[in-house]
């Protein structure tokens, strides 16, 4: 028998399994209700709109969407997505425009032209689980900055990058979530976005904003997007159809420098030749027969009723001692338990009583976020999320008295 064990690279040795996807086979169970994975609703996913447009294509361009297309991207879709893009503020070129399979995607793609190994680069604490695990695959060194309720710390940044420029280990870039970030669904404000780039400029050093959830803004005032403010082709940006057309597309694009879109292309060459475009297509025609923003407005709606839903439900049911953000838009609620409380400890427990959430510490770097969880509110109804938290705020309680019946109760770590 093959010993692979033996055999595998030492990249694939340090490669980590997702805790998400982990945790998902978990509770596959249909009684469970799920505040784990951050799944878009299916009352959301547009299927006759999408039918009559595939139906169309097939009609119309059928010899197009069922060929190879360019590694780039479909030409039409790459300029619709620069057009609405110029329409929000970002000057861009459909030539700068990469479209990848989602954009875990493009994170694997940048991380394979951008970094060697032993590579600095700087995340959140906590951050998107799946941009360290494609960074950790590709052996960067992953230095973290705390991110508040207004997101990165950027006194803490400044005194990072200070320390590692003494050492000689400045980063190959910063990777942040600016809006309604991925666990905590922080958003960061217009003066902390100009001094991000003023940062990034004094040390030379990228920034890769990922932007999954920028369209779904529920309330409060849209920030002006890091791209628009750059002028030193300094910021790379990622967004995706995943969350505002339907994951199963796969349909993702990246935003930035000429030269690095170039060399991403090349190495999306060496992976999947290109991404479907009949899928492409799919989203060009949303795009351009103007269904997009009608689509967007609908599904903000239906969102925001689950948000407000899961807001009062946690303020009804969920004891003293538990903090929890008020998301302005995106897809999670993240909470804080007392720190004596192991949210991983406490996760089997809460399974039994057939609800689920994310671990916080699963967003973390290092040993930190045990007493965090993040809660997804857009892929259940209203009734399951009343009851889950309902639940979930009992199974909290009773994990409270018993540390505390305990003596010595141990901070975790």
């Amino acid at each position: 028998m093959v010993r692979y064990e033996e055999i595998f690279s030492e990249r694939a040795s340090n490669m980590k399994k997702s805790e998400i996807r982990e945790l998902l086979k978990l509770i596959q169970q249909p009684d469970i209700i799920s505040f784990a994975g951050g799944l878009p609703n299916p009352e959301a996913f547009p299927v006759e709109e999408t039918r009559k447009i595939i139906n169309n294509n097939l009609d119309e361009i059928g010899e197009k969407i069922l060929q190879y297309g360019s590694t780039e991207g479909v030409n039409p879709l790459r300029k619709e997505l620069a057009k609405m893009m110029n329409q929000r503020g970002i000057d861009v070129d459909y030539e700068n425009i990469l479209v990848t399979h989602g954009s875990q995607q493009a994170l694997d793609l940048l991380s394979k032209v951008l970094l060697n190994p032993g590579d600095t680069i700087i995340v959140g604490s906590p951050t998107y689980l799946g941009a360290t695990g494609a960074f950790r695959a590709f052996e960067a060194d992953m230095e973290t900055v705390k991110v508040r309720e207004d997101g990165m710390d950027m006194n803490l940044l400044e005194k990072k990058l200070k320390q590692l420029k003494v050492k000689g280990k400045l980063p190959k870039f910063i990777y942040v979530v600016l809006t309604f970030q991925n666990p905590s669904g922080a958003t960061m404000s217009a003066e902390k976005r100009r001094e991000l780039l003023d940062i990034a400029s004094k040390y030379d050093v990228l920034i890769v904003e990922d932007s999954p959830y920028s369209h779904l803004r529920y309330e409060g005032k849209a920030r002006p997007h890091l791209m628009s403010m750059d002028n030193e082709d300094r910021v790379v940006r990622l967004e995706t159809f995943s969350k505002i057309l339907a994951p199963g597309f796969r349909i993702a694009w990246t935003t930035g420098p000429e030269e690095l879109i170039e060399k991403m292309c090349i190495a999306k060459q060496a992976t999947d030749l290109c991404t479907n475009p009949f899928g492409q297509y799919v989203a060009y025609k949303y795009l351009a027969e103007g269904i997009m923003d009608e689509h967007l407005e609908k599904i903000k709606k239906l969102y925001d009723k689950k948000r407000l839903t899961m807001l009062e439900a946690m303020e009804e049911h969920f004891p003293e001692g538990v903090e929890w953000n008020r998301p302005e838009g995106g897809m999670f609620v993240w909470a804080k338990l007392p720190m004596h409380i192991n949210t991983r400890d406490m996760f089997k427990k809460a399974v039994d009583e057939k609800v689920a959430y994310v671990v916080g510490d699963a967003f973390f770097v290092g040993d930190d976020g045990y007493n965090t969880m993040r809660l997804n509110f857009t892929h259940s109804s209203e009734e399951e999320i009343k009851k889950g938290i309902k639940v979930l705020g009992e199974v909290i309680k009773k994990e409270i008295k018993e540390t505390e019946r305990k003596e010595g109760s141990p901070i975790s770590p």
